[in-house]
């Protein structure tokens, strides 16, 4: 059995308390992992600045350079995690046993994740829209145009309180490397293993490991964190959004509920999107901020609502280990009942129909001995101001929604991407003009493509450093007799 110690610095610490990781379907123990506290993490950050100093050691293209060699050992190595080696495949057994999803998703994810480490360069260039990088490692430097320009880092180290639903979003974290801060992680309860395996193909492509320090813990881990770091991450719900909302130190990544907005001279050819439509509800089984959660057109919602519930609508759980598995299993007891009675009661309200209904052998709740499914849902929603209309859960669910075009902004409320099917260029700059959306794709792009050369949900460069004037005095001319 796997035992993961806390990482303080680099270095292994064996704590008294352990929490058990348990595989959902068989009650198998699949590791220990101990437990860090709150205390812990406060005292050693005060060593946080010798992460960022171990590496500044190293110029920041040699950084890059290890990051590609840590994707490559993370996706094709058997790497050491605790007490133990583990290979590539026994990895995505592994998180699919904790987590609940299928295998083939948690394989998908990994290859992901090892994308981002290996196009480094190119992302990091992107989101620093070309400046040398070596501007950022000294502080100050002359750009291209002959102005000189600073950027002061605002932390010695990023903090992270990451989520167990969704082993992608680590690739939020990875480009910190390369800009010579350090990392202060809180893995997920259910799935630490991202970031244990990460921090080993790290070390092993040459990251000094002093920069990163992993904390699992109870929940006073995640407050000791966000309060003592000059900049964190944290994901959460809706609540966790709210809390932090205002917190310039705190970059909160929350629900997306993410949509596509068809406008009127583009509506009446939906058909034409329908894979598009599929694809971005139905994509990593709907877990996804990204996914979309609500669909806005001004006419023929019906008819779309009844082409997306044709095609989700017969999807069953399979068992995980099937390559062709699509659905993700609810592994905490009894969440998916509540979401489930949670949507049974909303759709009692008027003005709202469920179409998968008619398509699926079965109910929308799927329970099973250790575990449960909830299977793809799609309402029809004839007004935005519906509680369903904008609702998002951990599944692929999505509301079809008559809304007019000149009242869509108004209505679909925080938006973390939105496609917008259009060629109306008045509405094209009503979109780029709406603050509440985050990631606007126009044009026919699926809501689950990334572009990772484009900042999401911020720019983690603006995040973490700042620009700043700095005057420098060339030392004055000597006369030459």
């Amino acid at each position: 059995m796997l035992e993961l110690p806390v990482i303080r610095w680099g270095q292994p610490y064996e704590s008294l308390e352990k929490q058990d990781v348990k595989s959902f379907q068989t009650g198998e123990v699949l590791a220990q992992v101990h437990q860090a506290t709150g205390g812990m993490v406060k005292m050693d950050l005060r060593k946080a600045q010798k992460a960022r100093d171990a590496l500044r050691a190293i110029d920041p293209y040699e950084l890059i350079r290890l990051c590609g060699k840590a994707g490559e050992f993370y996706v094709n190595d058997s790497l050491t995690m605790g007490n133990g080696e583990v290979s590539p495949d026994q990895f995505c057994v592994l998180q699919s046993a904790s987590t609940g999803l299928p295998v083939n998703m948690c394989r998908a994810n990994m290859t992901k994740n090892a994308f981002v480490l290996r196009n480094m360069e190119k992302i990091i260039d992107a989101l620093t829209r070309g400046l040398p990088l070596d501007i950022l490692a000294r502080g100050y430097g002359e750009e291209s145009r002959g102005v000189t320009v600073s950027y002061q880092a605002t932390t010695s180290v990023l903090g992270a309180v990451l989520p167990s639903n969704s082993p992608g979003v680590h690739a939020l974290w990875l480009p910190v490397i390369p800009m010579q801060i350090g990392l202060v992680l809180k893995p997920g309860g259910t799935e630490p293993w991202t970031p244990y395996r990460m921090f080993s193909a790290f070390v092993k492509a040459g990251v000094p490991a002093e920069a990163i320090s992993l904390y699992p813990g109870p929940h006073e881990v995640g407050g000791a964190i966000t309060e003592q770091c000059g900049r964190s991450l944290i994901f959460g719900s809706a609540q966790t959004v709210q809390k932090y909302a205002g917190n310039p130190r705190v970059s909160v990544h929350g629900p997306g509920f993410s949509k596509i907005l068809f406008g009127e001279d583009v509506v009446d050819r939906w058909e034409e999107y329908l894979d598009l439509m599929v694809d971005s509800v139905f994509a990593n089984s709907g877990r996804g901020c990204i996914n979309c959660s609500s669909i806005y057109a001004p006419r023929h919602g019906k008819d779309i609502a009844e082409a997306l519930a044709k095609r989700l609508g017969p999807i069953a759980p399979k068992p995980l280990d099937d390559p062709t598995a699509e659905l993700s299993a609810f592994t905490t007891p009894g969440m998916a009942e509540s979401v489930n009675n949670m949507i049974e009661a909303d759709l009692k309200k008027p003005g709202v129909t469920e179409v998968t209904a008619k398509y699926r052998d079965g109910d929308r709740l799927v329970q099973k001995d250790t575990h449960d499914f909830l299977r793809p849902t799609v309402l029809h929603c004839t007004s935005p101001d519906h509680p369903l209309a904008n609702a998002e859960y951990m599944f692929p669910f999505v509301s079809v929604v008559d809304c007019p075009q000149n009242q869509m902004l108004a209505k679909i409320g925080p938006t973390l991407v939105a496609t917008a099917i259009t060629n109306d260029e008045a509405f094209k700059s009503q979109l780029l003009d709406a603050t509440h959306i985050d990631r606007l794709n126009l044009g026919p792009v699926r809501t689950v493509s990334l572009n990772w050369l484009q900042p999401h949900e911020g720019n983690i460069v603006e995040f973490l450093y700042r620009a700043r004037a700095v005057q420098t005095s060339a030392p004055p001319a000597v006369a030459v007799a």
